[in-house]
């Protein structure tokens, strides 16, 4: 039996400090993920943690993709992760369909999760819309997946946008509730790391909504494979108001699209947002647009460019994905099996 947590005032002490994350390969990369998720897989990777990345192709399925486009993504995304500054070598990544322990884990966890708890998923709400008869059975229990891809690794602790915080809160009760049913304390109470001046991007047409790949202006979202030119012109064009920027954060109140792109310059910029409103508090949007652009296209066309050139060697991107499965396979493993041995199905220690 894998070694049990002991009951301390950290929940997750008494596990290895692990990270694990994952992003739908449902479509392309935007600036979005890069700032809310990925900069921060890259800036936790090789400190105090072991850390796990995972293209989460099973979840992208909750809703119909088509099979060439979801292989294309998948690479991509993977592509994405690489050319942001994720080694392969110091990091786990791999694709989620190719460890079938994230799913073997999630049918024990459907028999954890109560149908209360998933019906309370906001996300769910969302993009079921009206017709929840006719959503999939996956897009209503992928949560309970989601909690089998952190938990089948005894993860401490998963970077998260404040839009996933619900999910998270939900794979901590799976864990507690397995714990007190099973009279273990097996699983960790996985914490939540929410940090950054841009967790959570918006769109530059409308500051009140998220920027996603989904919005059909492709004027509203920066995507990862923008070249130079095309940064810049959607920054010039981002929608603003006419007042100047303000030197402290309290001028923003009211001022969505302008605190966005506060945001956004202050994450690129590796700065808070106190900081950087001392750096560009006062400057009208004429001015300010342009040290924004600059900045963008320094930090992302690199990247747009690396993506480009993994993309021409597929074959290379499988060899490291194939590996990474290879690598997590190694923890997941013993994990479910002591999860099977736990629950009593016989055969699991075998």
């Amino acid at each position: 039996m894998a070694e049990a947590a002991q009951n301390t005032a950290d929940p997750a002490a008494a596990f290895t400090p692990r990270v694990f994350s994952g992003i739908q390969p449902s479509g392309g990369l935007t600036l979005g993920n890069y700032l809310g998720a990925i900069k921060r897989f890259v800036e936790m990777q090789g400190g105090a943690y072991e850390t796990i990345y995972c293209m989460v192709d099973l979840h992208a399925i909750t809703v119909w993709q088509d099979p060439a486009t979801l292989a294309r993504n998948t690479r991509e995304l993977c592509a994405g992760f690489i050319a942001s500054g994720i080694d392969p070598e110091q990091s786990i990544l791999f694709n989620q369909s190719q460890v079938p322990e994230h799913a073997q884990l999630a049918w024990i966890f459907n028999t954890i999760a109560r149908m209360g708890w998933l019906n309370r998923m906001t996300q769910f709400k969302d993009k079921a819309g009206k017709n929840r008869e006719n959503a999939s059975v996956g897009l209503f229990a992928y949560p309970a997946l989601m909690a089998a891809d952190i938990l089948v690794y005894h993860a401490t602790h998963v970077p998260v946008g404040e839009d996933q915080k619900q999910h998270l809160e939900l794979t901590r009760d799976i864990a507690a509730k397995f714990n007190h049913d099973y009279g273990v304390d097996f699983f960790p109470i996985t914490e939540p790391v929410i940090e950054g001046a841009a967790t959570r991007v918006m769109s530059l047409r409308d500051g009140s909504k998220k920027m996603s790949k989904s919005d059909p202006s492709d004027m509203s979202r920066i995507n990862m494979t923008d070249d130079a030119d095309a940064i810049a012109q959607k920054i010039r064009k981002a929608r603003t108001d006419p007042e100047a920027l303000p030197s402290e954060i309290a001028g923003l109140e009211g001022r969505a699209e302008a605190r966005n792109l506060v945001n956004i310059y202050a994450a690129l910029s590796d700065q808070d947002v106190e900081q950087a409103l001392r750096e560009v508090g006062g400057k009208q949007f004429s001015e300010f647009k342009p040290l924004l652009a600059e900045l963008a296209v320094a930090k992302l066309a690199p990247i747009s460019g690396e993506m480009a050139r993994l993309m021409e060697d597929t074959a290379e991107i499988d060899r490291i994905l194939k590996r990474g499965a290879e690598r997590a396979r190694s923890i997941a493993a013993p994990i479910l099996k002591d999860t099977y041995e736990i629950v009593g199905l016989v055969g699991a220690g075998s």
